[in-house]
């Protein structure tokens, strides 16, 4: 589906260790401001239990999860907005992706240089939304800009997106974040088509040291009051322990390593199920002797679409679909016994597909 998240963050917050230790991609994390300059791009599997249950039971030849895109984008620091820095760069960046997962630091280390000479998760998250703020401010006005241009023609639409642009820009220089307006159908358009940095969910990770990892510390405490309202969910990790459980090579040292922790599972999982959440994205799963497969769709996605991502021709050509309950398939233990318990649903083109849903598709091109 070609779905980004940008992990974005002052300078050395922790930002690649966090991308390296998801895609294993070994992205440069060094002790310097912009070590990373162009954005690093890898594709994270989305852990899901429900995969390995449907294989244990399918027993298929390959088992093949779902992906998302993941962005390490530049350091940002005060100015960007004004080409500061590599500021023109890292905001076109984030203009390409559909959410952001934000790394603030939350760990003392006098080894580790901070950018600005102390450790105030708080003060850094205000950079970064002041940056952005201004970026979509300058954006806002030259829409008005060109609206203005365009309702001289006399249109009463155009004069309408006029006064809707004109208060968002009223709501951004009060520093409102554009994901928190509330507009009418026509303001949502309008805020699309900008293409607003502010406009994009996120998802908030603090990174924290060994001891913090599992109680949090003064300073998430404090960042955790300064979201409030947001809207926001707030992650704690720690980027070292991470990359450490990234190099071992087999599940069992991870699961000792994550036991010797004291943690359930490995803190990027926790970044990754989350940041599917934020895209507003489920699993639907195709089971066979060939495959079991995860595939990506958008909540209230119906049937025929969620046909599409296999093959545009299934969408094209849609009959109906074959549906079983990830319960049920768990419950009876496999499609004929399923079917034969009268639990497998056929369903049409407007059914909304649920998460975990195992699906057949049955189509005519």
């Amino acid at each position: 589906m070609g779905l980004k998240c940008g992990i974005v963050g002052l300078p050395n917050v922790g930002k690649s260790t966090l991308f390296n230790a998801l895609t294993s991609a070994k992205a440069l994390a060094a002790n310097y401001p912009f070590a990373t300059k162009d954005p690093n791009i890898g594709m994270i599997t989305v852990p899901d239990p429900r995969l390995d249950k449907l294989a244990e039971l399918v027993n298929p030849k390959a088992i093949l999860p779902t992906n998302i895109e993941i962005l390490d984008i530049a350091g940002l620091i005060k100015g960007a907005s004004q080409g500061e820095g590599l500021g023109n760069q890292f905001l076109a960046n984030i203009r390409e992706v559909d959410a952001i997962v934000h790394v603030v630091r939350c760990f003392e280390n006098d080894n580790v240089v901070h950018v600005d000479g102390k450790i105030d998760p708080v003060s850094d998250k205000e950079v970064i939304d002041t940056e952005l703020l201004l970026k979509d401010l300058e954006t806002v006005e030259k829409r008005i800009d060109s609206l203005k241009k365009r309702a001289k023609s006399g249109k009463k639409e155009d004069a309408n997106l006029v006064t809707i642009a004109e208060n968002i820009k009223t709501e951004l220089e009060k520093g409102i974040m554009a994901r928190k307006l509330e507009l009418d159908e026509a303001g949502e358009e309008l805020l699309k088509d900008m293409f607003l940095l502010t406009a994009k969910p996120v998802l908030y990770v603090c990174n924290v040291d060994e001891i913090a990892v599992n109680t949090g510390n003064e300073h998430t405490k404090r960042f955790a009051e300064s979201i409030q309202g947001e809207d926001a969910e707030m992650i704690l990790i720690c980027a070292g322990i991470e990359a450490e459980i990234a190099e071992l090579d087999t599940i069992e040292e991870k699961l000792e390593f994550l036991s010797e922790m004291g943690l359930d599972e490995p803190g990027v999982n926790k970044v990754i199920r989350a940041s599917y959440k934020l895209l507003n994205l489920i699993t639907y799963f195709t089971a066979g002797e060939k495959e079991v497969r995860a595939w990506t769709i958008h909540r209230g996605w119906k049937a025929p679409q969620a046909a599409g991502v296999i093959h545009t021709d299934f969408e094209k050509g849609f009959i109906r679909a074959e549906v079983i309950g990830f319960d049920n398939f768990v419950k009876y233990g496999s499609e004929a016994a399923v079917k034969e318990a009268g639990k497998m649903s056929v369903e049409g083109k407007e059914y909304v597909v649920a998460d975990g849903d195992v699906m057949h598709f049955r189509f005519n091109v």
